[in-house]
């Protein structure tokens, strides 16, 4: 017992000094065996000692979870192996026979992980995390108001959409939003890299004016 005792302290003064190098305060201990561990840095994490899986960070930063550079720009590809890599990690089903926290924990960690993935993937969604993590106060629709002749073009787009149905006026319709999003995201890329952060929230403001038509497009072909 006392051998076993000495082996576990051994092993949380190695982790806490490991945790100093990395750059880490100290975490919570393991609610498992309560052997210290280092803190994190947002990823799923086992106790080195007993293997439990302990719970997610209060507010991880989501592209650190998801091992992505803190920019506007991803590799969509390195985001889809990561979020493969974590859910096989943490997924429910490989938790059915474990305590109920445990089975529990990993739901949380699933459900984070899946809010990351779906956060960063959208271009929408990445830019407004990006400001949010900047501090910037969260986008509004009336953000873009000064500019007319978008707002001209939103509504135009608006009575099409309300017109009787017509396939090829729907198709028409899906290429130019296609084609405004992406054109949108190309400048928000650019006022990111330029840290023009008030250029970014105007032009995410128009994004999601164009992501409600898209939403309203997807009713609309919707079979009745």
């Amino acid at each position: 017992m006392q051998a076993a005792l000495r082996a576990q302290l051994g092993w949380a003064r190695r982790a806490l000094r490991g945790a100093a190098v990395l750059g880490h305060a100290p975490g919570p201990p393991c609610w498992s065996c309560g052997a210290a561990l280092p803190g994190g840095d947002g990823s799923p994490r086992f106790c080195p000692g007993c293997r439990a899986l302990q719970p997610p960070a209060p507010r991880p930063d989501l592209f650190r979870l998801m091992d992505c550079e803190r920019s506007f720009r991803i590799d969509e590809r390195q985001l889809q192996r990561r979020f493969r890599s974590l859910q096989r990690a943490v997924h429910p089903d490989r938790f059915g026979r474990r305590p109920p926290k445990e089975q529990y924990y990993s739901e949380q960690h699933s459900s984070l992980i899946n809010k990351a993935y779906q956060t960063l993937l959208s271009p929408l969604s990445r830019g407004l995390y990006l400001l949010e993590l900047s501090g910037v106060e969260p986008v509004q629709e009336t953000d873009c108001d000064a500019d007319s002749a978008f707002l001209m073009e939103i509504m135009e787009i608006n009575e099409k959409l309300a017109e009787p149905k017509n396939e090829d006026s729907l198709e028409e319709i899906e290429t130019l939003i296609k084609a405004k999003q992406e054109e949108l995201t190309r400048e928000v890329a650019a006022a990111f890299e330029r840290d023009d952060l008030q250029e970014a929230k105007k032009l995410l403001a128009k994004m999601k004016y164009f992501a409600n038509l898209e939403d309203k497009l997807k009713a609309r072909k919707v079979p009745s």
